[in-house]
């Protein structure tokens, strides 16, 4: 498959903003929350695996260091030739064009190409699409079974969390009502969203999130 990443976007920065009255300003649409993440999936040659480990603790330090990251994560692969899967996002497809279209990330391309069966695959999800990932051939589910579902996980979670936070914080009250507090709310309803509820949730209610 032909390496490919995100497509560049035009940038969405409006400086007419600025001198805008406020009730122009107020008549505006809000605007959409934009982040990219891409899944990229490598298959490893079977006797270069140790030298595929060391390059990836070298590529995510690097990548941490461009505007809009917001993190990595590598799934190994549970054996039978399955591949290694990284997935990187960002917060816009600007900040991650940067990234993919780098001269560092190339170089570091150079270096781990020797070491793979094949080109690497990259596929990139926008939104609320990152949740949601059709068998081949399927399509993707409709937006709004996407956001009646992340908004039935999302709903209990945004008010059990922080209660739970709160009564911990209680205890210690330099903590109470900081943003420590509301941080550590945000970090834990991420955190199930993404390793826990999320990828149950999409596969209890499949039979209707894909029907078209």
């Amino acid at each position: 498959m032909t390496s490919k990443g995100p497509v560049l976007t035009s940038d969405d920065r409006e400086p007419g903003l600025r001198t805008a009255a406020l009730k122009d300003v107020s008549a505006r649409s809000l605007p959409r929350a934009e982040s990219v993440t891409a899944i990229i999936k490598h298959h490893i040659r079977p006797n270069a695996v140790p030298s595929y480990e060391a390059w990836l603790k070298r590529i995510a330090p690097i990548a941490e260091r461009f505007p809009g990251h917001r993190g990595v994560h590598v799934i190994h692969p549970a054996g039978g030739g399955a591949p290694y899967t990284v997935t990187i996002r960002f917060d816009s497809l600007l900040h991650a064009e940067d990234w993919f279209g780098s001269v560092a990330r190339q170089e570091l391309m150079v270096q781990v190409l020797p070491l793979l069966e094949g080109e690497e695959e990259i596929e990139t999800r926008t939104g609320l699409e990152f949740w949601f990932h059709p068998v081949p051939g399927q399509k993707q589910a409709r937006r709004y079974k996407q956001f009646l579902v992340t908004l039935a996980v999302i709903f209990p979670l945004t008010m059990i969390v922080p209660a739970l936070v709160r009564r911990v914080s209680e205890a210690i009250p330099f903590l109470a009502n900081t943003w420590a507090e509301h941080l550590a709310s945000a970090a834990i309803v991420v955190a199930l969203m993404t390793y826990v509820l999320m990828p149950r949730m999409t596969r209890l209610v499949a039979g209707w999130l894909y029907r078209q």
